[in-house]
């Protein structure tokens, strides 16, 4: 029996043979085809403003793909963080930014190459701001792991490999109205921000948190038990 799932990809556009190689290089994970198992997501994720799209729903066979699961027990959230800093720009306008991204990219690279699929959080622009204010050492690893799953902003399947491409078949789409899901879309980011804000405003100081400048004076790898 083949190891089948269903996911969707958020576009304006129908996608019926997504092409390895295209895309944006500057993506969460870098290139790649970006999709969910959930179609309100992918149709949310379609939506802009101005226009309308489509939830294009895929049949994928993972039989014999190779599987980089960022939310597994061997990885932490600065494995996570360690990806955005090689993909996205972020704004490090001072020094100790740009040092705790040196060390991050040192310490808890993750190498991607020899990987099918990737699964890991999506960094929205809310996820992208907690990421950014930790790096500013303004929030602790205990509560960038918390806020990760605040707004239910959601996980994402990401294809990287010619053999993945190879796995993937079109069997349709839904068509997703701006109307309606853009609203749901800016609402779900609105929700994260002020969860943050609140759980941030309401949360107690803790001696033991750790820090992005406790990371680095303590010279933390992965494997401490304290970004557990």
């Amino acid at each position: 029996m083949k190891n089948e799932i269903i996911i969707y990809h958020g576009s304006e556009n129908i996608i019926k043979i997504p092409e390895y190689g295209k895309g944006k290089a500057y993506n969460d994970y870098g290139l790649g085809f970006y999709c969910t198992e959930y179609i309100e997501l992918a149709k949310e994720w379609a939506c802009s403003e101005l226009h309308s799209g489509y939830a294009n729903k895929y049949l994928l066979d993972m039989t014999d793909l190779k599987v980089l699961d960022l939310n597994s027990k061997e990885y932490c959230i600065l494995h996570w963080i360690s990806i955005l800093l090689e993909n996205r720009k972020f704004t490090l306008d001072n020094d100790f930014g740009i040092t705790a991204k040196e060390y991050l990219l040192k310490n808890f690279k993750v190498i991607t190459k020899g990987y099918d699929i990737i699964k890991g959080y999506r960094a929205d622009d809310s996820y992208f701001s907690f990421a950014n204010d930790f790096l500013q050492n303004s929030i602790s690893v205990r509560r960038l792991s918390q806020v990760m799953k605040l707004g239910s902003l959601g996980n994402q399947i990401v294809l990287i490999s010619k053999k993945a491409f190879s796995k993937i078949k079109y069997i349709g789409c839904e068509e997703a109205q701006k109307t309606i899901y853009y609203p749901l879309k800016k609402k779900r980011d609105e929700l994260a921000r002020l969860s943050y804000l609140l759980n941030k405003k309401g949360d107690t100081f803790n001696m033991d948190d750790i820090y992005m400048i406790d990371i680095m004076r303590g010279d933390i790898k992965p494997n401490d038990p304290r970004l557990q």
